[in-house]
């Protein structure tokens, strides 16, 4: 017999038996939408997490830190964060970007308001790599002098001089501070700040730090109240850092750098940490632990993303096995149903066989049929597990879990699922399609 012949036959099969062929497409739809759902609940929460991790880091990134200073004294060679060392990481495969970071503390000051500023330092490639979104300004371009970028959180930090009291957090208000537009002075000697009219060793008193104009490159978008990476971060060119940092402290040590035994500030200048972009997350680990064969400290969201990834793969295959159970519940169904429809029709079959119906062909009819349940059931289980994944989106949305969407539902996985009804379904006939392969075609003639 030709294709299209079984697969009509089949198909009138079907339809001759609707009550029991809509029941048992209905233990299909079960099935399906339970496996499609459960599953994508499981897919929602993993990309849930990675956008999470993804709009508050860099999954791409490697923070390198030295493996501690305790050992400043000792005869060991102390391994530092230097200018050579990102020479080596950049010879490394993989790597897109090295970018020294360098963290100052700073006392802004603005009219009568006065704000600590912990200012971190980078290149202005990484600075890019940030993708800082501004209410007004960016980035400084290279060669500028020491400009900064205020996080939208900033500006609830400055405190009144005269009254000590912070505005924002004592009576709700702004404090009368333009970031972008004031003029802005900033101290970076805090040690002499600290002890300015204090008598030093030699009975001289301590003058006052200098001051210096720092002209601000930007602001980050957001109210006060809006958390971002970013809003309570400054940042700056590391190169127009250091400059005013040796013109700060020339003939000094400069602050939070190492000096050599005599006391004497070394030439270079060494970071507080090291950041490294990798091409591609999955390369992370590799560079991780070339870095880390040269003795540094190293951290990268990857490395808890991994973990966080396997739990959330294992709780995937749980869910998508509590709704197996359903379809195989449903595959019982299947078999029960073509086990039945046999019965009905082995005087069909025995005729079938003696007018020369090869028997392949018999037991491809049956398995055609119930490749037509699952198929059906399959179908329509996809398109109601997009309801209810839309409608699940549509509470969570609205809640305050924040979850943008719990359910996700890829084309992959509702093609898969669909692949996947058919073939229970064809496994589910086998067995009764074998049993109509075996009948005595005179036997079944006989037979009402």
């Amino acid at each position: 017999m030709k294709l299209i012949d079984l697969l009509r036959m089949s198909a009138d099969s079907l339809f001759k038996r609707k009550v029991r062929t809509i029941l048992t497409v209905l233990g299909v739809v079960i099935g399906t939408t339970s496996i499609v759902v459960m599953i994508s609940l499981g897919i929602g929460m993993k990309n849930s997490m990675l956008e999470s991790v993804e709009s508050y880091g860099n999954m791409r990134m490697i923070e390198i830190y030295e493996p501690g200073r305790y050992s400043e004294d000792s005869e060991e060679e102390v391994l530092r964060l230097d200018d050579a060392l990102i020479d080596t990481i950049y010879s490394m495969e993989h790597v897109e970007l090295v970018s020294p970071v360098l963290e100052v503390t700073m006392l802004g000051k603005c009219g009568t308001y006065e704000a600590y500023l912990w200012v971190r330092g980078m290149s202005l490639e990484a600075l890019e790599y940030l993708d800082i979104p501004f209410a007004e300004g960016g980035l400084p371009a290279p060669g500028d002098s020491l400009q900064l970028i205020y996080g939208n959180g900033i500006i609830g930090d400055f405190y009144n001089a005269r009254t000590g009291m912070y505005d924002y957090w004592e009576y709700g208000t702004l404090p009368d501070v333009d970031l972008y537009r004031d003029t802005m002075y900033v101290i970076l000697d805090m040690d002499r700040y600290y002890m300015a009219g204090s008598t030093d060793e030699n009975g001289q008193i301590i003058e006052p730090p200098k001051k210096y104009i720092v002209e601000t490159a930007g602001v980050v978008a957001g109210g006060v109240d809006e958390y971002n990476p970013h809003s309570y971060s400054v940042y700056c060119d590391i190169d127009a850092l250091i400059t005013q940092l040796k013109l700060a402290f020339k003939g000094q040590a400069i602050p939070g750098q190492p000096t050599q035994k005599s006391g004497k500030p070394y030439n270079e200048i060494f970071y507080n940490r090291i950041c490294v972009y990798v091409d591609e997350m999955e390369n992370v680990t590799e560079v991780q632990s070339q870095i880390q064969m040269l003795g540094y400290e190293t951290y990268a969201e990857a490395e808890w993303i991994e973990s966080e990834m396997q739990q959330m793969n294992i709780i995937q295959a749980v869910l998508g096995g509590i709704g197996a159970v359903s379809l195989f519940v449903a595959a019982i169904g299947i078999t029960n149903t073509m086990m039945m429809s046999i019965y009905e029709r082995t005087k069909e079959i025995g005729i079938m066989k003696v007018i020369g119906c090869r028997i392949r062909d018999i037991q491809l009819m049956f398995l055609l049929e119930a490749g037509y349940i699952g198929l059906i059931g399959g179908a329509i289980g996809v398109g109601l597990s997009y309801g209810l994944s839309a409608l699940i989106n549509y509470f969570v949305g609205g809640s305050d879990f924040g979850i943008a969407k719990l359910s996700e539902i890829p084309p992959w996985l509702a093609l898969l699922s669909i692949a996947f009804a058919i073939v229970v379904g064809m496994l589910s006939g086998f067995i009764p399609s074998i049993r109509a392969m075996k009948l005595s075609p005179l036997a079944a003639i006989r037979s009402e």
